[in-house]
């Protein structure tokens, strides 16, 4: 069985992969059937042997070897050597060896210093001769071309650190002259190292998420867990109220028609007693006239006794006025509606507060300045967004609205539910951000009519170098980063107020309020000298 072997594979063409025809023999000493050896010469710029890739110059003459030809035509008498099976062949997807002539084989390996794919028969003189077992070969691969310069026809060995590139010798003393240039095996080496020592902390990593994954995963779990369960008893307790509003409302119901059947029942008894007297009435006056008619005078004596009761005009009138009025009830209905609004108002979920700009802003409300409020020495711009301090006065006509004897102006939108809005401002020596009632007096001190200085406006004090926060006339420190631009975010409803300094994208905190508001609130700011400028951002 082994010289068997070793007969089919001395005379099978390493090219075609078939029983030797006209076989020749190379001066290296390998053969080929002189038709396929012809044709890969053909198709190549150099004279070489397709398995050890010695190279012939001149072009040698081919010479048929009488001593293979005789075996192979023994072999083909005995058909020692049959056809390879299908699932050998390569198909889609599959690396095919670059050897193979006609239908090609599945490749076994791949050669990083050839750039050749070989099957398993062209793969033998890797494994036999003693210069191509230097050779590194890995898994079958499509990519070799990857590691081939086709500027320089060269195998790529080196790795240029100056340019990041996998490059050739050529390369390395041409276009990456004087670069930072080691071997494709150093550079491995250290990055493989590298690599070994991040890996501790890539699994720790990888520990701390999958820990983070299974922590979010359960709140998950817990979220709908918790949503399922809260759906589940508010159904349950709004179906509940459904049949006690049904039963009430049954009992109202009841009520009422009960009440107007007994104050129908009493009217009809006093509409019978009523009805009863007048039959009696008209029954007597009926007698009387014809009483009064007769000429006997006797008759009319010894009749007269038998009328009713002497007629005085005095008689007990029958109390009417009994009214269908259920207003009792209707009030009470009225009353328990208004609380059961109230209530589910207060049942409503709130939307979570925003946390980045991008959340702010779509809250944006676009505020435009009032000049019938502005003081004399402003002057608003064309779209009322600007407001500018001036050292004369503007000719603006006499309103009641307008702020008198300090730099103020309100805008003209009523601020309630959630706002946000934001003013870049310049000035010597600074520019109060605030919020007002539009009750706020016009005139009169500053206790009275100065933003952040009353009960009546809450206002930020911008400045160079420094915050301040004023209500009630009461100054508070406020610190942050110095910032030409200030974010204001209102809750109405929640009595909320934040300020913000923004600087693009980034915003801080600067200051907080939390209160409650009675009335719509209004965006208004203070210019303390000539120069001062406040510009209401359009967000949207």
């Amino acid at each position: 069985m082994a010289q068997r072997a070793l007969n089919q594979e001395t005379i099978t063409c390493p090219i075609c992969l078939e029983l030797l025809k006209d076989p020749v023999t190379l001066p290296c000493g390998h053969s080929y059937c002189r038709d396929c050896i012809q044709t890969n010469w053909d198709q190549e710029q150099k004279y070489s042997c397709p398995q050890c890739r010695e190279t012939f110059v001149p072009r040698p003459a081919l010479v048929k070897s009488m001593v293979l030809a005789n075996i192979v035509e023994e072999l083909r008498e005995k058909e020692l050597r049959p056809p390879p099976a299908d699932h050998c062949y390569a198909g889609s997807g599959d690396v095919s060896c670059d050897m193979c002539a006609g239908r090609k084989l599945k490749a076994a390996s791949s050669c990083l210093q050839c750039l050749v794919s070989y099957c398993e028969t062209h793969l033998q003189p890797h494994r036999d001769v003693a210069v191509l077992q230097k050779h590194q070969l890995v898994a079958p691969s499509d990519k070799l071309q990857e590691n081939y310069c086709s500027q320089h026809n060269e195998v790529k060995k080196l790795f240029c650190r100056t340019d990041q590139q996998i490059v050739c010798y050529r390369c390395s003393v041409d276009q990456h002259k004087g670069h930072d240039t080691v071997s494709s095996a150093a550079e491995r080496a250290q990055r493989q190292a590298q690599l070994q020592a991040n890996k501790p902390l890539l699994l720790q990593s990888l520990q701390h998420k999958e820990t983070d994954l299974k922590k979010l995963q359960q709140d998950a779990q817990d979220i709908n867990h918790s949503a399922q369960r809260a759906l589940q008893q508010c159904g349950d307790m709004f179906t509940q109220m459904i049949l006690i509003l049904e039963q009430r409302c049954s009992e109202v119901e009841q009520q009422i028609q009960a009440e107007c059947k007994t104050k129908l029942s009493q009217v009809q008894e006093l509409q019978d007693q009523l009805q009863q007297d007048i039959g009696e009435l008209k029954r007597t006056i009926s007698e009387l006239d014809t009483l009064l008619l007769t000429p006997d005078h006797n008759h009319f004596i010894l009749h007269c006794p038998t009328l009713s009761t002497p007629i005085t005009g005095t008689e007990s009138r029958v109390q009417t006025g009994l009214r269908g009025d259920f207003g009792d009830v209707t009030r009470a209905v009225s009353v328990l509606r208004s609380k059961l609004q109230l209530t589910l108002r207060e049942c409503k979920l709130t939307e979570p507060e925003p946390c980045t700009r991008e959340d702010f802003i779509k809250y944006a409300r676009d505020i435009t300045l009032d000049p019938n409020t502005a003081f004399q020495k402003l002057n608003l711009s064309k779209e009322n967004r600007r407001v500018t301090a001036m050292d004369k006065d503007e000719t603006y006509l006499g309103h009641p609205q307008r702020f008198v004897g300090w730099c103020q102006v309100m805008s003209r939108e009523s601020l309630t539910g959630r706002c946000y809005w934001e003013v870049e401002w310049s000035g010597k020596f600074g520019v109060y951000i605030a919020v007002t009632y539009s009750d706020i007096k016009r005139q009169g001190t500053f206790t009275e009519c100065k933003f952040g200085y009353n009960d009546k406006s809450w206002a930020v004090h911008c400045e160079e170098s420094k915050y301040s926060f004023w209500f009630k006339n009461v100054e508070s420190e406020v610190s942050g980063p110095f910032s030409s631009r200030i974010g204001v975010y209102l809750d109405h409803s929640a009595g909320a107020l934040f300020f913000y300094n923004v600087k693009g994208q980034s915003m801080s905190l600067l200051h907080r309020v939390h209160t409650t508001f009675t009335q719509p609130q209004f965006a208004v700011v203070f210019l303390s000298c000539s120069g001062d400028s406040a510009h209401f951002i359009q967000l949207k």
